[in-house]
């Protein structure tokens, strides 16, 4: 075994024992940072905001596979495993897409602008269907585990809601902030509830964040019409 096997092996086993029976990995925690770290670069539409993300979307798919990886903290989350899996694929996506944008608007990642109506009235009813689809998949596919019946509802709206998140934050949306504070209003409870309280803790700070991001964007779209107006 390398010097490099033996660093990752002991960081993926690192914990923080809160109790006799209870530990945090230290991936929970550190892969939570980078999701903060790549919120305050989406807050200042940096294209940096896709590459941190996706170092914290493989941590975390790790956390949340739980005993399934053979790991003794918490129950498996299959849903929150599964939307890192698709975050790390819509991120590949954002950031190219910023990228070209920055590339032909010499400089600029994204403008901040609202979804049009006609967006709208595709992806409200796509993902109200998309969320009762993943119920009833989660459901039959079972958890493994005992579970009260919200925990598949929930599940499936973490997914679908932070798949339109992602989608529409690589588009520009104003939106996608909403839709994360909706989001986090299902996972912190979630989180709580099945002991991942590193996480719970951090999507309620990445709460304040999320409402200072979409103030921020809320304000340069508005700038952004008027300058188009003004022209």
């Amino acid at each position: 075994m390398t010097w490099i096997d033996q660093l990752l092996t002991a960081f993926y086993d690192a914990r923080w024992q809160v109790t006799d029976s209870q530990a945090i990995y230290w991936r929970e925690i550190v892969g939570n940072a980078f999701g903060l770290g790549s919120a305050l670069f989406g807050l200042r539409r940096n294209a940096w905001a896709w590459p941190v993300g996706i170092v914290g979307n493989v941590l975390l798919f790790t956390v949340f596979l739980g005993q399934a990886l053979g790991n003794d903290q918490g129950t498996p989350l299959y849903g929150q495993a599964a939307r890192q899996v698709f975050f790390l694929v819509t991120s590949i996506y954002g950031w190219w897409a910023w990228q070209r944008n920055r590339r032909r608007d010499h400089g600029t990642a994204v403008v901040p602008h609202w979804a049009s109506p006609r967006q709208r009235m595709i992806f409200i009813p796509l993902a109200l269907a998309a969320v009762g689809v993943c119920f009833v998949v989660f459901r039959e596919i079972g958890a493994g585990f005992p579970v009260p019946w919200w925990y598949y509802l929930a599940d499936s709206w973490i997914f679908v809601g932070s798949m339109l998140a992602t989608y529409a934050m690589a588009r520009g949306w104003v939106e996608f902030w909403l839709c994360w504070i909706a989001v986090d209003l299902v996972g912190v409870p979630e989180l709580l509830h099945f002991g991942y309280y590193p996480s719970a803790i951090l999507y309620a700070v990445y709460a304040v964040f999320v409402i200072w991001g979409f103030v921020v964007w809320l304000r340069i779209s508005r700038s952004s019409e008027a300058s188009l107006v003004r022209a």
